[in-house]
């Protein structure tokens, strides 16, 4: 099946998916910081670069995309159908990356939690799920 867009509007449109500072990861932060959790933001010295770093609980949290990461069993993580071989390449390398990422923070002492894109839309479930993971104030 051919692209909709052309090659430029496609590479206008993929240049503009931002790496850090994206809507999931602002709601997270503002819900952490509203129940008292205290952090730092992109660590650059700590492997993976966490979205944000709790230093006194040792814990590194990422907010993944569910595309660009494929959370399973969300409606988000469906895969393209123009160029199936090249994608998957990209998911598995994504993948791949993730687990050498979080074996490496655990090596070093880091507990790693992972909060889904989708799991940041409902603010009471967000507000639930970051302390079952991260722990209350």
């Amino acid at each position: 099946m051919a692209d909709r867009l052309t090659p430029e509007q496609r590479s206008r449109l993929m240049a503009r998916i931002r790496g850090k500072d994206t809507a999931p990861e602002r709601r997270v932060r503002r819900t952490a910081h509203a129940l008292g959790l205290r952090f730092r933001l992109h660590r650059r010295d700590l492997p993976g670069t966490p979205d944000m770093v709790l230093p006194k609980r040792r814990v590194a949290l990422f907010v993944h995309g569910c595309f660009w990461h494929q959370h399973a069993g969300c409606g988000k993580a469906r895969r393209p159908r123009t160029r199936p071989d090249y994608w998957a390449a990209k998911f598995k390398a994504n993948a791949e990356r993730d687990d050498r990422t979080s074996a490496a923070l655990a090596a070093a002492g880091w507990r790693v939690v992972v909060l889904w894109e989708c799991e940041t839309k409902d603010a009471d479930g967000l507000r639930r799920l970051i302390g079952e993971r991260v722990g209350g104030p």
